[in-house]
């Protein structure tokens, strides 16, 4: 009998040793995981929470017990009449056993999160809930992911309404012109006794209307390879002054046709980091609208300006006529296609602005415009702006003092990298574009020419000034250089006057 009392002790021994160790791992799990889990049995006062709730919600489970409603108050305020009508129609269904519930709670750092809670019930015969048992999970991150799919979703059937649209509009756009220029073209061809003057009016309208349409395709053909990738931005360090005198001189026979003086601003020390054909092309275009829709003998300002942020501004204001405020909401919206008559009934396609608003936002740039009826527009976009500076490729640091020197004397704003050898030059000229780059025609490794080979490779339109400094070289080397652009060989001794007159002509 005894030894049978003992075994019966030692499996009691067992049982508690079993649960103590079941109870060490659901504490030890119960501290880690991030959802937490509580339980309140109504006949009594004390709600049991495990421990992670304080990794949930910043409280402590002593904290919450004390708080009124048990931690109630801590649910999103604008969250709390929903979950509150949720609660009563659950409790008050005798035949609900669970519910599942989503809402903010505000942590005690005051983070707004989503959670998802879990709530079992236990219910007398009655119907009557005895006892509550919840699990509480952190689903921020995945509210996060449904918002981001809920938005692409929206974003897509948008583009795809917006798709549809403009496929309409442009299918009557393209088709609309042919019916005229066929009819006129048959008459042309059948007619061989058409007076000279109506020949030339149909000969012109043809023409001008083929033009219009070869204009509407080429837009179409670059917005839709700036949208699918097929047209890769070659950004390069461009003079703002240049681009702007060159925007402005290709459409100079419009701006004289109708008296149209543009008064130009540009600070000849700005350079931007763009696609110099893309870039042009938005410039061209805000140009040609402003004095498409300006009177004859007005004026047309361009201004260039640098922002705060490390971005060039670029301003196109007219006096033309001013767009309404019905149709401001259709400028740089593609699928509401905007377009009229200019002031001498020049036409145009519509996607010009649209056009604009995609070349700037490739460059990381913004676009926005101010117009009043009467009064004229004001178009604005940003680039970023490359910074000014000068890459010295030299070894010899006596050199490099009195480069750095002259360099701070003719062209203190200007800043000055140095670099020891060829082999790390190449990456770093391409990656930043200097504004001058300054070699030494032996530097070790590759040389001069060597090096100046590779340079231009890659910036086959000579687009960084280049000189070369030398002990000596021969006539045969500096046709070769001459060859490869460099702006200027300089034989040293270096000469101050010499050296200065040379930089300052490379920036100016």
């Amino acid at each position: 009998m005894n030894s049978g009392k003992i075994i019966v002790e030692a499996k009691e021994i067992t049982n508690i040793d079993e649960l103590k160790k079941n109870l060490e791992r659901f504490n030890y799990i119960t501290s880690k995981i991030q959802e937490f889990l509580w339980s309140v049995i109504c006949d009594e006062e004390d709600v049991f929470y495990t421990a992670s709730i304080e990794q949930l919600t910043g409280y402590t489970s002593d904290e919450i017990k004390k708080m009124p409603g048990r931690g109630h108050n801590l649910i999103f305020s604008e969250d709390v009449e929903f979950i509150k009508q949720q609660l009563l129609e659950f409790e008050a269904d005798p035949t609900q056993l669970t519910i599942k519930l989503i809402y903010r709670l505000v942590k005690k750092s005051g983070d707004v999160i989503w959670i998802k809670e879990g709530i079992a019930v236990e219910r007398d015969v009655n119907g009557k809930i005895k006892r509550y048992d919840g699990i509480v999970s952190d689903i921020s991150e995945l509210k996060k992911v449904e918002e981001t799919l809920k938005k692409s979703e929206e974003s897509f059937r948008k583009m795809n309404s917006a798709k549809d649209r403009f496929i309409s509009i442009i299918s009557h756009d393209l088709r609309a012109p042919f019916t005229s220029i066929l009819g006129f073209s048959e008459i042309l061809l059948n007619e061989d006794d058409l007076p000279d003057a109506d020949r030339q009016e149909y000969l012109t309208y043809i023409y001008e209307s083929s033009q219009h349409q070869l204009q509407l395709v080429n837009y179409l053909l670059d917005y839709s390879r700036l949208q699918t990738g097929r047209i890769k931005l070659e950004p390069q360090r461009i003079k703002a002054s240049t681009l702007v005198h060159n925007c402005v001189s290709s459409l100079t026979g419009n701006s004289i046709r109708k008296n149209i003086n543009i008064n130009m601003s540009v600070p000849n020390d700005i350079y931007i980091h763009a696609d110099e054909r893309l870039i042009s092309q938005a410039l061209t275009n805000l140009l040609s609208n402003a004095i498409k829709f300006t009177e004859e003998n007005k004026s047309i300002d361009v201004r260039v300006t640098r922002t705060n942020n490390g971005f060039i501004e670029f301003t196109v204001k007219d006096e033309g006529v001013g767009i309404s405020g019905a149709n401001k909401s259709k400028i740089f919206h593609i699928d509401q296609k905007f377009t009229c008559e200019g002031t001498k009934g020049e036409k145009g396609t519509g996607l010009g602005l649209t056009l604009v608003k995609e070349i700037i936002e490739k460059h990381t740039g913004e676009v926005w415009f101010t117009s009043e009826i009467g009064k004229g527009s004001q178009f604005c976009f940003t680039v970023p702006e490359i910074k000014n500076f000068i890459i010295i490729v030299e070894n010899d640091n006596n050199v490099i003092a009195l480069l750095k020197k002259y360099i701070h004397k003719s062209l203190p704003d200007y800043e000055i990298f140095e670099l020891g050898n060829d082999s790390e030059a190449n990456d770093i000229i391409q990656k930043y574009i200097p504004s001058i780059l300054i070699i030494n025609h032996e530097i070790p490794s590759k040389g001069g020419i060597q090096m100046i080979e590779c340079i231009r490779k890659k910036d086959e339109k000579n687009r960084i000034p280049i000189i070369v400094i030398a002990d000596e070289i021969t006539s045969e080397v500096k046709e070769k250089y001459n060859k490869l652009g460099v702006d200027s060989v300089i034989i040293k001794p270096l000469e101050l006057n010499i050296f200065e007159d040379t930089l300052l002509s490379l920036v100016h």
